[in-house]
């Protein structure tokens, strides 16, 4: 499972790499700072159970986040 996460790792960096290159700079900022998390995570000796809360954790908070962004602040079309 700890493989798992540095795949995730792996898959932010391109996508922050990807992100960067197009200019936009917020973006790409915020996709290095999973990496690194989920690169510290990879590496930490946790159960399998725990790894598994860990995601179910990051998952919600990054949903909440997402539907507060697209609700709140980029507003609904009239």
């Amino acid at each position: 499972m700890a493989r798992m996460f540095r795949v995730l790792g792996f898959f932010t960096l391109a996508i922050g790499l990807m992100a960067f290159a197009g200019n936009m700079v917020e973006m790409a900022l915020l996709f290095f700072v999973q990496t690194a998390f989920f690169m510290i995570l990879g590496y930490l000796k946790f159960t399998e159970k725990t790894y598994i809360v860990l995601f179910w954790g990051y998952m919600i908070v990054t949903f909440t986040g997402f539907s507060y962004w697209t609700v709140f602040k980029m507003g609904l079309p009239l």
